[in-house]
């Protein structure tokens, strides 16, 4: 039996009865507060370590949009969120540092980059959780530079990420023998505007697309979801997400209006034709995923994959048209009566 197993065994426990709700849902805020803190507290110690050299990283390969996606994609990796890499472009372009154009190659690479958490959620982590917390909590503690102790935090925040991810797929387990939610679930496979549905509004409530799609991740895993579902709620996810980059650019001027914008019509665009062809989506992301449609795992893998693939393709979409987007949504929004871009 794993640490977290033991730990959690009373909530865990089955009955052909209805669940233990408060139990349940005392779980599923529990392992949501863990993965949101743990996401905080990571972002924030690659921020401090690294920030000024993400900002000098984006603003030297922003020079096209090739390696402006490419330059978005690795910025996202290290402050594990799209929307954190996307509103710190607006805080740049805000400052002059980056024209609208340049802005919106690392935006799509974003996108891109905010899949790396998903393949590591997607892969069998939560046993070293314990390993990461204490590594952590002795290099907090015990330190001797304050960039120490910030790698401390950074490695608290990933054991904390897989611990809350843990954490709520052993709460969910009594939803394995309650039929009502297994229908449920069920019809968000068969109609996958709903699941779309229900990850964007997860997202805009918690304000973490990575905590949508992890969910989704580990409630495969407790064979809870299909993969038909957990697809088109990882979709809903990529619109939920856009929520933040809007609020983050108002007031910002034109240019961080046109970047929000872009975002929005870009994940927009997408996750229609995501919807439209989810089974050949989902057919590319099972064929790479290991094993077989039977094991749990298969199907967690295969929710990642997916994003991998959706993204990769999206950005393969609409890289070729780019300058004409931009001239359009300067149209669109244009600069203000007395010139000004920025202010």
């Amino acid at each position: 039996m794993s640490l977290s197993t033991a730990l959690l065994a009373p909530l865990s426990a089955e009955s052909s009865g209805d669940p233990d709700w408060s139990a349940l849902t005392l779980g599923l805020l529990a392992g949501l507060t863990l993965f949101l803190l743990g996401v905080e507290r990571l972002a924030s110690a690659f921020a401090e370590v690294g920030e000024g050299r993400i900002q000098r990283w984006i603003d030297r390969f922003t020079s096209n949009v090739f390696t402006g996606v490419v330059a978005g994609a690795v910025a996202c990796t290290f402050l594990d969120s799209s929307s954190a890499t996307i509103i710190m472009v607006i805080a740049m372009i805000r400052g002059g540092l980056l024209t609208f154009e340049q802005s919106l190659g690392v935006v799509m690479g974003a996108n891109i980059g905010t899949t790396i958490g998903a393949q590591i959620i997607a892969l069998d982590v939560f046993g070293y959780a314990p390993i990461l917390l204490f590594i952590g909590l002795l290099m907090t503690l015990l330190g001797r530079s304050h960039r120490a102790k910030t790698i401390g935090t950074g490695l608290l925040g990933a054991g904390l990420i897989f611990f809350g991810l843990g954490y709520i797929e052993e709460s969910v387990g009594p939803l394995r023998t309650y039929q009502p939610f297994l229908d449920w679930v069920e019809s968000l496979g068969r109609a996958p505007l709903m699941g779309a549905a229900a990850g964007c509004i997860a997202t805009v409530v918690i304000q973490s697309s990575s905590a949508t799609v992890g969910i989704a991740i580990v409630m495969a895993k407790a064979e809870l979801i299909s993969i038909h579902a957990g697809v088109a709620v990882m979709l809903g996810a990529e619109i939920g997400t856009v929520s933040n980059t809007i609020v983050a650019s108002l007031g910002r001027g034109p240019e961080a209006l046109r970047c929000a914008a872009f975002h929005f019509v870009f994940n927009l665009t997408t996750v229609i034709l995501g919807l439209l062809f989810i089974g050949p989506l989902i057919s590319i992301a099972e064929w790479a995923a290991p094993g077989d449609a039977s094991d749990p795992s298969h199907v967690a893998r295969s929710i990642a994959n997916a994003q991998v693939v959706f993204n990769v393709l999206g950005v393969a979409l609409f890289i070729g048209f780019i300058p004409s987007i931009a001239r359009l949504l300067t149209r669109l929004i244009p600069p203000r009566p007395d010139g000004g871009e920025l202010g």
